[in-house]
């Protein structure tokens, strides 16, 4: 088969799937709580090695205490890493978030910009964070938020090779149609935690499974 033809079926491959996680997971929406942008820039932060069940728990007292990008950037850094502790990396997460307020406050008058080039100059904000941020907060799809259980199951159902999250959204968006790109990766995730898990998937009872070329292994 020509490589153009192993395209054309791993892209329809990947529709299919789409259309199956669709009816899966029909209301599927982001799992982090949050009222702003703001909010959910700074949750999609401590998401980071942490559980959305976990972030949901402490941003309620943390966006009461810090109601803006102000607030926070004028904090005492104690007082954040104290509030994100449970979160896991805390000190490293709440300098992220303070240094993210402070150039929101300096340089976008307060508001969270709504263009990945300018969200990547924000510190502890990568392609993921961004993704998230745009799609969820101010509904641009600019990209494939490529977490821990999307790179897993792009790579168990074949649809890249890449282990790192930039090749592997390369690969996504190239298979994917644009207004699909966040539900795709918010439909992957729920996917992920119920039944392609990380340690025993369970391909049994998987509605993906005659589409995954690593079912079974």
């Amino acid at each position: 088969m020509s490589i153009t033809r192993k395209w054309a079926a791993k892209e329809q491959r990947a529709i299919e799937i789409l259309i199956r996680l669709k009816r899966l997971y029909p209301d599927a929406k982001c799992s982090l709580n949050y009222e702003t942008p703001l909010q959910l820039l700074v949750a999609t932060i401590l998401s980071a090695q942490c559980t959305d069940e976990r972030v949901n728990k402490v941003t309620p007292a943390l966006f009461q205490r810090f109601p803006d990008a102000q607030a926070f950037a004028e904090a005492d850094i104690a007082e954040i890493e104290n509030l994100v502790r449970s979160t896991g990396f805390y000190r490293n997460k709440a300098k992220n978030i303070q240094g993210a307020c402070q150039k929101i406050v300096e340089k976008f008058k307060g508001q969270v910009p709504k263009r990945m080039e300018l969200l990547l100059e924000l510190p502890g904000v990568a392609r993921k964070t961004a993704n998230v941020v745009l799609a969820n907060a101010y509904g641009i799809n600019q990209g494939v938020t490529v977490d821990t259980h999307v790179k897993r199951l792009s790579n168990r159902l074949a649809l890249t090779t890449h282990q790192d999250p930039v090749r592997i959204e390369k690969d996504l968006i190239r298979l994917i149609p644009q207004e699909d790109w966040e539900n795709w990766s918010i439909r992957l995730i729920y996917h992920g935690r119920a039944v392609c898990q990380a340690r025993k998937p369970m391909c049994d009872r998987c509605d993906l499974a005659e589409l995954c070329p690593s079912k079974n292994e």
